[in-house]
């Protein structure tokens, strides 16, 4: 029958992604969640018996503080990121295909270089006797005393440079296929150049917005290299301390416990999301809209 053979089709052609998924993804996921649930080995590695001990020991102090920080930088990161890549996309979209060529060229340049070495290029930067510093110091803008480099706020750039190319990419998909007619209706209908901005266009291309923000946040959720080489004591984020517990303490379990906090923070939302569209659309399907 076609709708059986349909449905067969549509499996076979599921099988390849799903299967990627649980592996590389599901299983690693229960696999990390399941570790924090266990005792550290004092040799380093994950002991035999089953306790509750590492999550008491997230009670440590000095989490709340770093758990807070590693929020507000991604929120706040990831919402300069988006502010600034609606407007960016939106007039890339709007040039000739050559111009639109040349600056996504210019957008995707940064990637050719190594990670490690642009975050050492504004340790360079942003260094107590670099030329920033002096001429800032020059111009009566900052004294000698005052630190660039060593803070959250130097994080909080350097994670924005990092990810706004991520933001911008996706917001500018989707405003390349938005209709832009849409807007001069718009303007025919009354509407100003920011109503037809924010209720037109915005609306138009959110599941461009999405996927910016979703690609942002994640990874800045994550962080732990920026703030290890432009950061301090005082700029340490979630990331750090998981790779401190790994690297450092050898304590897998505590470390595992801290990434099952990403991992919730992450897909809680998300679980969220999805359970409240699909029972809207439920409801929608049993009226009849």
């Amino acid at each position: 029958m076609p709708g059986i053979k349909n449905k067969r089709n549509e499996m076979l052609l599921t099988i390849p992604s799903a299967g990627w998924l649980i592996l590389f993804f599901i299983i690693p996921t229960v696999l990390v969640v399941a570790m924090a649930f266990r005792n550290a080995d004092p040799y380093g590695g994950i002991g035999n018996s089953w306790t509750l001990d590492t999550f008491r020991d997230l009670g440590n102090p000095d989490y709340p503080s770093i758990i807070w920080r590693t929020f507000w930088l991604s929120l706040v990161s990831t919402a300069v990121c988006i502010v600034t890549a609606i407007p960016a996309g939106y007039y890339i979209s709007r040039l000739s295909r050559r111009y639109q060529n040349i600056i996504l060229l210019l957008v995707i340049v940064p990637f050719w270089i190594n990670f490690l070495i642009r975050i050492f290029a504004w340790k360079v930067f942003l260094h107590p006797e670099g030329l920033f510093k002096q001429l800032l110091v020059m111009l009566h803008l900052s004294s000698p005393e005052s630190l660039l480099l060593y803070r959250t706020e130097a994080v909080l750039i350097v994670i924005i440079y990092s990810y706004l190319p991520f933001a911008l990419l996706p917001i500018y998909a989707a405003a390349e296929k938005f209709d832009h007619h849409l807007l001069e209706a718009a303007y025919d209908l009354g509407a100003s150049r920011l109503q037809a901005f924010m209720r037109v266009f915005i609306p138009g291309i959110r599941q461009g917005l999405l996927t910016a923000v979703i690609v942002v946040f994640i990874p800045a959720l994550g962080s732990y290299i920026i703030p290890d080489i432009v950061g301090g004591p005082s700029a340490e984020m979630i990331g750090n301390k998981i790779a401190q517990r790994t690297f450092v303490d050898r304590n897998l379990p505590h470390a595992s416990a801290l990434s099952a906090l990403l991992i919730l923070a992450v897909l809680l939302p998300a679980a969220i999301g999805m359970t409240r569209r699909f029972f809207k659309e439920k409801n929608s399907a049993s009226l009849g809209i």
